[in-house]
């Protein structure tokens, strides 16, 4: 324990001096970042080092305050030991994963930390729903790189969503007008069949001509009005949708970027 400390301590020197010389300017708008751990001296470390890296660290010393603050913080990423008393990492990830009373809760990767090796707890880990398994003792340099790697996947995986939504607002939109052309082409039609046999010397024919128009006129405008109200919802989600999304380009482009200077800052402490 003492050998860890005084590494902790250099750690947090050699982070103190490199934060003086220049702060991050991408944050990936401040990611949140829950460690679950009964070990204080790991949250003391993943506090200094992922804080001064740019991600807001949260922190728990067992699974149910763990859980306590998913609800209350619901984090962008959590890293959690699987033994822990009260609530086991396994534990609480099977109820984030599993239980239907946290499905809010059941897309926040999960990076697992076990001092067991054995395939077949990676196996049990991954069947539950975890985004990666790392053994204990851990290098930082390959936490933090797995970390970017559970980060970007899940962007990835969010961005194809909003895709998907999109796609599915432009598939009901397109219905919308088939359904509202299909249904306004026959009374159309109707309409030009009794124009054309319309006797303008029978004034009785004329009335019920003209009492035609106007229950088709009626039908038509009212069905008119939803369709314009379909369209305005639709195009309000869409617009939500595409407010969110980003162009794989611009995406790649995010991710280089902060990720490469995570990996210059990684570069001093590590």
């Amino acid at each position: 324990m003492g050998l860890v400390f005084v590494v902790f301590q250099l750690c947090c020197h050699s982070l103190t001096d490199s934060g003086n010389r220049g702060t991050i300017g991408v944050n990936m708008n401040k990611k949140k970042i829950l460690i679950i751990d009964d070990e204080q001296i790991n949250l003391d470390f993943f506090d200094v080092m992922l804080t001064r890296l740019g991600f807001v660290v949260l922190m728990a010393v067992d699974g149910e305050e763990g859980l306590e603050m998913i609800r209350e913080h619901v984090p962008d990423l959590i890293i959690l030991d699987n033994i822990m008393p009260r609530l086991t990492g396994w534990e609480l990830t099977k109820m984030l994963k599993k239980d239907d009373a946290y499905s809010e809760y059941r897309d926040i990767p999960i990076i697992m930390f076990s001092a067991m090796d054995a395939v077949k707890d990676k196996i049990e880990g991954f069947e539950l729903g975890i985004d990666d398994y790392i053994i204990k003792p851990f290098n930082f340099s390959e936490v933090l790189a797995r970390i970017r790697a559970v980060l970007r996947n899940h962007e990835l995986s969010r961005q194809v969503l909003l895709r998907e939504k999109r796609l599915a607002l432009t598939d009901s939109l397109n219905k919308s007008l088939i359904y509202f052309t299909e249904h306004l082409k026959t009374p159309v039609l109707g309409l030009v069949e009794a124009s054309n046999a319309l006797d303008i010397s029978d004034l009785k024919a004329v009335e019920k001509f003209k009492e035609q128009v106007m229950i088709e006129t009626e039908q038509t405008l009212a069905a008119l009005g939803g369709l314009e109200d379909e369209v305005q919802k639709l195009q309000e989600s869409n617009g939500s949708l595409r407010a969110a999304e980003l162009s794989l380009g611009e995406l790649e482009d995010r991710f280089r970027e902060h990720f490469k200077e995570l990996h210059d800052n990684s570069g001093e402490i590590v």
